[in-house]
Order: structure tokens, then C-alpha cells, then sequence
């Protein structure tokens, strides 16, 4: 494998004789590639914190969309997506053995939400910031 400028991180391993093991052996395509890699995973973090404003759980796919799209570039990113998938499997587990607590939480998380929705609506939040900031 020739030696890209690790401006990005080290990549990750890729089986030789693939396509992206043929694309990194042209250092120029490699180095477009994987500028490609990082603006799709940037694209699709950044729209998933747009949507944080949203209620609801809008904002975690787009942001693990993001993040799996940069480990199969970047070894920094696949050992972070490896350790989410960790956590993500304990939390599984945890809701599986623990249903009334972990039902619990979510019906509270979704309490909130509501309440947070209707005052953002009933004492007409929004209007409020808008007038402030001159918008």
C-alpha cells in the first residue's frame, strides 16, 4: 500500500484486491476518496445535529449514519463505532433484562418531550426569541 498524507488518520484495513485496496494504490484517487469519505460523514453528522432542534429521536441515525461512513475509512472512527456498538449491545441487554425500568425511562423521556413542546407552544417560546434577537 503506498504512503497517503495521514491528514485525515490512519486508514483503516481494507482486503487487498478490493475495490478501495485498487483505489488507494493511486495516491491521488486515494487522497480524493477519502476527502469524499470525510465530507459524506461530516454531511450526515452535521444534519443529524440540524435535527437536534426536532423532538424525538431524529438526531442519532443521521449521526450513526456519519459515523459508520468515516469507519470504513478512518481507524480512529472505526475503533469509536466499535466501541457505540459495544455500548449499544450492554443497553440492549440491559433493556431486555430490565423492561419495567427501561420503560420507565422512555415513558419519561417522552413526558418531557410533551411538556417541553407544549410550553415551547403555550407560552410561545419561539415568538418570544424571535422578537428578542429581532428575527
Amino acid at each position: 500500500m503506498t504512503s497517503t498524507p495521514l491528514l485525515l488518520g490512519a486508514p483503516s484495513r481494507v482486503p487487498h484486491g478490493g475495490l478501495r485496496h485498487r483505489i488507494r494504490s493511486r495516491p491521488g484517487l486515494a487522497l480524493a476518496y477519502r476527502v469524499a469519505v470525510f465530507v459524506a460523514g461530516l454531511l450526515c453528522i452535521a444534519s443529524g445535529l440540524a435535527l437536534s432542534v426536532l423532538p424525538g429521536p431524529l438526531t442519532i441515525p443521521p449521526v450513526l449514519l456519519g459515523l459508520w461512513v468515516w469507519s470504513t475509512e478512518f481507524a480512529w472512527a472505526q475503533r469509536l463505532f466499535r466501541r457505540f456498538q459495544v455500548k449499544a449491545r450492554q443497553a440492549w441487554q440491559h433493556a431486555r433484562t430490565h423492561p419495567v425500568s427501561s420503560s420507565a425511562i422512555t415513558l419519561g423521556g417522552l413526558v418531557v418531550v410533551a411538556v417541553g413542546v407544549w410550553a415551547l407552544r403555550h407560552f410561545e417560546i419561539v415568538a418570544r426569541v424571535r422578537d428578542a434577537l429581532g428575527l
